[in-house]
């Protein structure tokens, strides 16, 4: 996000993500490295210890957020934060860039995660990504916005229209820096990033171009004996069954056999899974057949860093 807000200011504004945080003995202090097996859930019964598969490249000085592709095997979809150039990139889990899309359409203030599902919310619909521009450090903000396009047919350079899709928040001003999709329904929501808890789950009603949607509040994620906050990144399991959420030290599962909507994982099991060791740690996403993820950081050069099935 944004540089220049210090976390001098964490207990009056939220801090801005290019500030570190605050130094610790260890970052996994009173943490196990990972929670009980997943039994019954898709995916991993447990990950295995994160491996390095690349390098953040030069065009993601910034890299804020991660999505895996649904039309092009092995390809993740990346943006940088604030202040940069309009644009997204397709990548690989080594950081070789495979695609660079140039954005018009709007003028984005603060994008800092990206999704992937469908286009409309009907069986058969088009795969779309939705960038989330819904960064606000000095909660400001009338309104935030997803910005949609069309998931391209094939990867190669090209300049792509963006469709601005903007919401507002009832209850007040909020800085997020997550955001999912639920690719089965196509319910959108944004994960708040707060120096209380995991953040806040407001899901996210009412989008169209043209129109004002609303951002309904269902309620908040909490770290086991809440020993960890400020959410930074998110990613939901293909199945619709577990979700990632991502802090500057730690990595979080949360849970929810047979989840019918992204409000009832706030009743999931919160479970620790490996992390990374990260400069700017933002990044993460989820691989496209779920079985493991990717971590990604702000800053050239940085590790990338792949979890998969024990």
């Amino acid at each position: 996000m944004a540089r220049g807000v210090g976390w001098l200011l964490v207990g009056l504004l939220v801090a801005c993500s290019s500030s570190k945080p605050p130094p610790a003995a260890s970052p996994d202090a009173g943490v196990p490295p990972q929670g009980p097996p997943a039994e019954g859930l898709p995916g991993c019964l447990l990950y295995g210890e994160p491996q390095r598969t690349g390098a953040v490249p030069s065009e993601l000085s910034e890299l804020s957020g991660l999505a895996a592709s649904t039309r092009h095997p092995g390809a993740f979809w990346a943006h940088n934060d604030s202040d940069n150039d309009f644009r997204l990139y397709a990548i690989d889990e080594t950081g070789q860039r495979l695609a660079t899309l140039t954005l018009t359409g709007a003028t984005p203030r603060d994008i800092e995660d990206v999704a992937v599902g469908p286009c409309e919310p009907r069986p058969g619909a088009a795969s779309c990504i939705y960038l989330g521009d819904i960064g606000d450090n000095l909660l400001s903000r009338e309104e935030v916005r997803l910005l949609r396009l069309p998931e391209p047919e094939q990867l190669a350079d090209a300049t792509l229209s963006v469709e601005p899709l903007a919401f507002v928040y009832p209850d007040g001003h909020h800085n997020a820096e997550a955001l999912i999709m639920n690719a089965s329904t196509g319910q959108l929501a944004v994960i708040t990033k707060t120096p209380e808890s995991l953040g806040h789950l407001y899901t996210l009603e009412g989008l169209g171009p043209g129109q004002t949607g609303r951002a309904t509040r269902l309620g908040t994620f909490q770290a086991p004996a809440e020993m960890d906050r400020m959410t930074t990144g998110a990613s939901l399991h293909p199945s619709g069954e577990r979700l990632l959420l991502r802090t500057y030290t730690r990595v979080w599962e949360v849970r929810m056999p047979q989840a019918q909507g992204l409000g009832d994982f706030l009743g999931g099991q919160v479970v620790a899974v490996p992390g990374a060791s990260q400069a700017q740690a933002e990044a993460i996403a989820f691989l496209a057949d779920g079985n493991g993820y990717l971590l990604g950081s702000e800053f050239t050069g940085q590790p990338l860093y792949r979890t998969s099935c024990r």
